[in-house]
């Protein structure tokens, strides 16, 4: 029975192995990246900055459009409000009538004013008032045509009915091609496609900077995370060896060696020490899920670190020169895009001062159209022309837009150069960093060697019965903070050679 249950128990330690995912640095890092949802963002930011650049270029073709309409109007068309009555014959320019609609007779003018004509086409005589002629009815009296048609002769007028000027509009069809060609805009389609490529550039920059700080906080999550394990493995440890103690004291107070109160300070130490212990455990229990959600892996899924046996650095950051730098951080490409864009904004506004010339042209069709009279059927044409547009006077708007625009390049400058300014004395710092955390690291090492071997000297005194447990206690906490701090040195160097990449731009 007792074999069973152990191979059982070796079957499902083993399967606990398998289920535990083993990880390294690397293998963080490149998990980040694949998962992390605010890189996605950006990199979709950048997708959408591309389309905009695409469609600042399309600015420099043609925009064809094609349109059509229909109206339905509740009446028609009348040009006329009634009947209308043309006389035949017309007056020259002489004054004279000449031909006209019907017979072809010429009138000729007598000393009373009146008209006489070589023929009895015309029965209507004419009198001349103000200029105008005048008819006469049958009793030789002028009268009004249009109050009193009905003393006209109709032989020598025309009738033009109302209905004949009649349309019918109760239905119309618009529709047709139109183009615009930009021919000149005074730059602005220019500078506004360098400002697209700009925000383009700007996009892709918020990538960089999204991934060096995930690989930011991806490498201090590791490493507190390594840091951490170590430091539960020396909790264990001194844990141990307190309980080793009070085990020893006890057995020393059951022989009349050592008194209660002996024995109840390592008690008191021994639980100061389980409480550290409970602290450090539920610290790694954090981290691990906070390395975890940077990787996009569940809170809860078990990871094991290539690196939780730390190693000593001594790696140093290859020099970079300043220039090189600044070419590789984010912050300076992104200011650098700035500027650009304010250069552009600038030339944008002076371009408003010029005029703005375009092509344009189509093809329209209309029914009812107007072409070869009214024709209740399809007919068009085309267009061709250019538009031109000059401005001439705005009270200083322009002006003042113009120098504002100017006053924002020099801004862009000065922050650019702000910007180089704090980048070089961040580099320095970390170089600075370097050293220190590199010295710390050699200082505490050698400060565990010696706490190891007082260690082993007190334990030896105190088995001799030379050395009270008061002072085998202070070389164990001894040694536990000489352990602890030669951990956060090495890790600090692992840091501060992480903070000296970033700050060189090197780091992705």
């Amino acid at each position: 029975m007792k074999r069973l249950l152990l191979v059982l128990g070796s079957i499902c330690f083993l399967a606990s192995l398998q289920a535990q995912r083993q990880v390294d640095l690397e293998e963080c890092r490149q998990l980040a990246l694949e998962n992390n949802k605010s890189l996605k963002v950006a990199e979709e930011n950048l997708h959408a900055a591309q389309s905009l650049s695409k469609a600042a270029f399309a600015q420099f073709f043609p925009n064809i459009s094609a349109y059509g309409s229909y109206l339905y109007n509740q009446k028609s068309l009348s040009l006329l409000g009634e009947d209308a009555f043309l006389p035949i014959g017309v007056v020259d320019a002489n004054g004279q009538f000449g031909p006209g609609i019907g017979p072809t007779s010429r009138p000729t003018p007598n000393a009373d004013g009146t008209f006489t004509f070589d023929d009895s086409a015309v029965n209507n005589k004419f009198v001349m008032v103000d200029g105008t002629p005048v008819p006469l009815d049958a009793q030789g009296n002028p009268f009004d045509p249009q109050k009193n048609p009905e003393n006209l002769q109709w032989k020598n007028h025309a009738i033009l009915p109302k209905e004949a000027m009649e349309f019918d509009m109760h239905n119309i069809f618009v529709g047709g091609i139109s183009f615009a060609q930009p021919l000149f805009m005074g730059g602005k389609i220019v500078q506004l496609n360098k400002i697209a490529k700009s925000n383009q550039a700007i996009a892709e920059v918020r990538v960089q900077e999204k991934r060096e700080d995930l690989l930011v906080n991806v490498d201090e999550a590791y490493w507190r995370l390594v840091s951490l394990e170590n430091k539960v493995r020396l909790a264990k440890e001194y844990r141990n060896l307190i309980a080793e103690l009070d085990k020893n004291m006890e057995a020393l107070r059951e022989e009349g060696m050592a008194t209660k109160a002996d024995a109840l300070k390592i008690k008191v130490k021994l639980n100061e020490a389980d409480v550290s212990l409970t602290k450090a455990e539920n610290g790694l229990n954090l981290s691990r899920m906070a390395l975890n959600q940077l990787c996009g892996l569940p809170l809860e899924e078990p990871t094991v670190l290539k690196d939780a046996d730390l190693q000593e650095s001594f790696e140093v950051q290859p020099s970079v020169s300043i220039q090189q730098a600044w070419a590789n951080r984010p912050e300076i490409k992104l200011l650098t895009q700035v500027d650009n864009i304010a250069e552009s904004n600038s030339k944008i506004m002076a371009s408003r001062f010029m005029p703005s010339v375009a092509l344009t042209g189509g093809y329209v069709t209309t029914n009812p159209n107007a072409f070869n009279g009214v024709e209740k059927k399809f007919n068009g044409m085309f267009t061709v022309g250019v538009t031109a547009i000059v401005p001439l006077f705005h009270f200083g708007e322009k002006v003042h837009t113009l120098n504002a625009a100017r006053t924002q390049a020099v801004i862009t400058k000065l922050e650019l150069e702000e910007a180089k300014e704090k980048i070089e004395l961040q580099i320095q710092q970390n170089s600075y960093r370097i050293g220190e955390s590199l010295k710390k690291q050699e200082m505490t090492r050698k400060n565990v060697e010696n706490a190891k071997e007082n260690l082993f000297y007190a334990q030896e005194g105190f088995d001799a019965g030379v050395i009270t447990s008061t002072d085998l206690l202070m070389a164990q906490t001894a040694w536990l903070s000489a352990e602890s701090e030669h951990l956060d040195a090495t890790v600090d160097v692992k840091l501060n050679n992480l903070y000296l990449k970033k700050s060189t731009g090197t780091l992705y």
